[in-house]
C-alpha cells in the first residue's frame, strides 16, 4: 500500500505541469503571460492546482514514514504546498488589492505567502529526497547505490533551480515564462523520486526485496514492513 501512496505522489507532481498547462490553454485569456508560470493558470482553470496539487499535498499529510522525521517532513511538505493553492500567486490581469483565494486576501499579500509556500515546499521536497530517501540499513545493495544517485541528482537538482530562480527574480526581477521551465522540471525531479522511491521500475528494485515483499502477508505490521523495507529502499 505504501508503495502505491509513493507512486500516487511522484505521479501527480509530474502530470501535474502538463494538465495545468492543458487546462489554461482550452480556457479564454485575458493576457498572453498565462502560461509564464504554473500558478498563473489557477485564474484560468484552478482544475489542476485543486484537482492534482490537493491530492497529492493530503497523500503526503497521510503518509506514514519509518519515523517521526520522515512524517514531520512530509506533513510540513503537504502543508508548504496546500499553501500554494490557498494563497493565489500575483498576475498582470488582475489589480492590485483584488480579494483572491480561499481567505480573500489582498492579491498582494496572497503572492507573498504564495512565494513562501512554494520556496518551503520544494526544500522539505530536496530535504526528503537528499537525506530520507537515501538512508539504507545494515546491506547496502548495489541497486541502493544506484537509487541513491538518482535521489541525490533530483535532490541536489531541485536546490540548484530554486536558487536559479530566486536569484534571477531578484536580479532580473519575473523572468517571464522561464519561471514555467523550472516549476516543470522542478515538478519533475520531484515525482521522479517520489516514483522511484514508490518502487515503480522494475529494474531499479532489489530482487531479494521484491521477493520478500510479494512473499509477506498483507497484514503484517507496519514496524515488520519498515525494518524490512528500509534496508533495500
Amino acid at each position: 500500500m505504501y508503495l502505491r501512496i509513493r507512486n500516487l505522489c511522484g505521479l501527480l507532481g509530474i502530470l501535474l505541469p502538463w494538465i495545468a498547462l492543458f487546462a489554461a490553454a482550452i480556457a479564454p485569456h485575458e493576457s498572453k503571460e498565462w502560461w509564464w508560470s504554473i500558478s498563473a493558470t489557477y485564474y484560468l482553470s484552478p482544475v489542476a492546482l485543486v484537482g492534482v496539487l490537493v491530492p497529492a499535498c493530503i497523500v503526503m499529510m497521510s503518509y506514514i514514514g519509518y519515523n517521526w522525521v520522515d512524517n514531520l517532513v512530509t506533513t510540513l511538505n503537504g502543508v508548504a504546498g496546500l499553501g500554494i493553492v490557498l494563497f493565489p500567486c500575483k498576475v498582470n490581469w488582475i489589480p492590485d488589492g483584488t480579494p483572491v483565494g480561499f481567505f480573500q486576501l489582498p492579491i498582494e499579500l496572497s503572492s507573498r505567502i504564495h512565494m513562501v509556500c512554494a520556496i518551503l515546499f520544494f526544500l522539505f521536497a530536496a530535504f526528503n529526497t537528499l537525506f530520507l530517501f537515501t538512508r539504507h540499513g545494515s546491506t547496502m545493495t548495489e541497486k541502493k547505490k544506484l537509487r541513491n544517485r538518482i535521489y541525490r541528482i533530483c535532490g541536489w537538482g531541485m536546490l540548484a533551480l530554486l536558487a536559479l530562480l530566486i536569484a534571477l527574480s531578484l536580479i532580473f526581477g519575473t523572468p517571464n515564462w522561464f519561471v514555467m521551465i523550472i516549476e516543470i522540471l522542478l515538478l519533475h525531479l520531484f515525482g521522479f523520486a517520489w516514483v522511484v522511491k514508490g518502487e515503480f521500475f522494475p529494474f531499479l528494485n532489489d530482487q531479494a526485496a521484491a521477493n520478500g515483499r510479494s512473499g509477506s502477508s498483507t497484514t503484517r505490521s507496519r514496524t515488520d514492513s519498515s525494518i524490512r523495507v528500509e534496508v533495500n529502499d
